[in-house]
């Protein structure tokens, strides 16, 4: 399957919606997301199928408007996992927080994911601190 991988895609709310209920096992539930990345956001990545255009992944790049950009919202339909797409995804985004300018990016993930962005996406660990709000 050839899969093409665009920075800051184009893409609609209802496909962003489903692709994320899917990945993360929730509901489809109106997300906004077009309005939120276009405010909030460095950039995003989308892979999508070449044969007919299927959203199969997408990540978000929000940023600090200076050297830091934040992974969020690393998203892979599940008959599509295992594949290499969500590694891309995270390769595509670091390029674009590069040729932006930043000079970190940082990304916060549930401990089953440290395989993925330490090993496979090349993060290093680092403290942080986080405050329920």
């Amino acid at each position: 399957m050839t899969i093409d991988y665009l920075w800051r895609g184009p893409l609609t709310d209802p496909e962003l919606d489903a692709l994320h209920a899917e990945a993360f096992g929730h509901p489809v539930e109106p997300g906004g997301w077009l309005a939120r990345l276009e405010r909030h956001s460095l950039g995003w990545v989308t892979a999508r199928r070449a044969a007919d255009g299927a959203l199969l992944g997408f990540v978000n790049l929000a940023w600090d408007g200076g050297a830091h950009a934040f992974l969020l919202d690393t998203a892979v339909s599940p008959d599509t996992r295992r594949q290499g797409v969500a590694t891309r995804l995270v390769t595509e985004a670091a390029d674009g927080a590069r040729a932006a300018g930043c000079a970190w990016l940082h990304v916060d993930f549930e401990p089953h994911l440290r395989p993925f962005y330490l090993d496979a996406c090349g993060l290093r660990p680092t403290d942080a601190g986080l405050l329920a709000l």
